[in-house]
């Protein structure tokens, strides 16, 4: 199963802290789907980065690009318009409790 690694790029600086309502409705949403992919075993991570610029990252594993850009676009936030999404192939060379 190869990994893959897509971010959010949401549509503002401080994101986080001036959701609407129906944004935080969208993102909670998105939560809860990754909370089934990481139950279903794809999801290896996800989060938001910190501080101005609220990139969200979401590491997940799919068999091939078409299957993996299909998790991507399903994405609630993307779906809603509350967020775009940039795909690309990745290896988790340095992963604790995993050999490399």
């Amino acid at each position: 199963m190869a990994e893959w690694i897509y971010f959010l790029h949401v549509p503002r600086e401080d994101f986080a802290a001036t959701m609407t309502t129906d944004e935080v409705r969208v993102w909670q949403i998105h939560s809860e789907r990754l909370k089934r992919l990481l139950d279903e075993g794809s999801l290896l991570l996800a989060g938001p980065t910190l501080g101005r610029i609220n990139t969200g990252v979401v590491v997940f594993e799919a068999p091939d690009e078409a299957a993996a850009r299909r998790i991507m676009e399903e994405d609630p936030t993307i779906t809603s318009g509350y967020a775009t999404g940039e795909l690309r192939g990745f290896r988790a060379a340095f992963l604790r409790g995993r050999d490399a």
